[in-house]
């Protein structure tokens, strides 16, 4: 007797096989990628160092913040007859990576506040230039939480991945003194646990 089957119904159990192999193979992926998707994929690798948490502590939330920035024409400190863009204060909302808004932040003075009612203020660390026409790079060192929740424990907050949000272009001068300019910003805000 012979046991071989014809090329055809050779050729589908080839590829039946093939097709199994790589239905299994992706699945095994699947559940391998869903696991490590669960871990932080922020990476502070490509920061300037003066910005860069200390060892010690790990990512505990990043958020998106989507806002404004509000400046007010004003004398320039020690500089008598000259004026200025001067920093008056951010809001901004804070979104989750799926676009869900986790808190708010808002000064001055600076202040992140979460939903669930935990905020903190923060001291600031270091700066570095993030490009043309954008807030610098920020390191802050967190200081203790008000309230019970997202805040709680919290060691340090970096401002990265920005856009927008510096001076307005538009003249500070003695004839458009305590003028106020709102100026829209993104960030990301990345906050910091102990490890």
């Amino acid at each position: 007797m012979n046991n071989t089957l014809p090329l055809s119904s050779r050729t589908l159990a080839i590829a039946g096989a093939v097709t199994a192999a790589a239905l299994l193979a992706a699945c095994g992926s699947m559940s391998s990628s869903s696991s490590s998707s669960r871990a932080p994929m922020y990476s502070q690798d490509s920061l300037p160092d003066t910005i860069k948490v200390p060892a010690g502590n790990k990512v505990a939330m990043e958020t998106v913040g989507v806002g404004e920035i509000t400046y007010e024409c004003r004398d320039k400190a020690n500089a008598p007859g000259q004026t200025e863009w001067f920093f008056v204060g951010p809001k901004a909302v804070l979104n989750d990576r799926s676009g869900k808004q986790v808190g708010t932040y808002y000064g001055p003075p600076a202040t992140w506040e979460s939903q669930d009612g935990s905020k903190l203020t923060a001291t600031q660390l270091a700066v570095a230039p993030s490009g043309t026409g954008n807030l610098p790079y920020q390191l802050v060192k967190a200081n203790p939480a008000m309230g019970s929740g997202a805040m709680t424990g919290v060691t340090y907050i970096q401002r990265v991945a920005l856009k927008g949000g510096v001076a307005p272009a538009a003249a500070c001068t003695a004839a458009n003194k305590g003028e106020r300019q709102i100026v829209k910003y993104q960030a990301d805000y990345i906050f910091w646990k102990a490890a």
